[in-house]
């Protein structure tokens, strides 16, 4: 085989191996975000989904109804320290995150069953705490699910909401 004929055969096959990759990239991709709130380390692990033209709250993500704040399995929450949420305490733990949302506020809840394949295992009896905050709706959207670690709240930004919860 010729260098020419070598060279075009690398060519086809990194091709075809960056068209496979392409096609195999998740539609959800694995997220984390970690960050440290008076002293206590906190870790986010989600799979983030993407807004893709669609209309989320009330529609993709209907209202009234449990949330895994992701896609695939349950978000998880770890802190290595308590909490104070909202004013309530979060022991030291990993906890499975959910949300109900509402046209005008949202119900978190940090589960003591860390580990669940989204709403499917849920069980209301496993909550460790449950808090009631306001969404912010924004001008701008953000395509892909996110959560922001900052020094004193928590957001989750999707699509035109953040939805902030203090953390102390």
């Amino acid at each position: 085989m010729g260098l020419q004929k070598k060279i075009q055969f690398l060519f086809f096959a990194l091709l075809t191996v960056a068209l496979v990759n392409a096609q195999n990239k998740p539609a959800s991709p694995a997220a984390s975000a970690t960050g440290q709130i008076n002293g206590a380390t906190i870790t986010i692990n989600y799979s983030s989904p993407f807004v893709k033209g669609r209309v989320i709250w009330g529609e993709l993500v209907p209202f009234g109804k449990i949330w895994r704040a992701g896609a695939n399995a349950a978000t998880t929450i770890e802190t290595d320290k308590d909490l104070t949420i909202e004013g309530s305490t979060l022991p030291a733990g990993k906890y499975s995150f959910f949300v109900i949302p509402s046209e005008k506020e949202c119900v978190l809840i940090f589960n003591k069953v860390a580990k669940q394949s989204g709403t499917y295992d849920y069980k209301e009896k496993d909550d460790q705490l449950r808090v009631t905050v306001k969404q912010k709706a924004v001008e701008s959207s953000t395509e892909s699910l996110v959560y922001t670690i900052n020094k004193n709240n928590i957001i989750l930004s999707w699509e035109k909401w953040n939805i902030p919860f203090s953390v102390k």
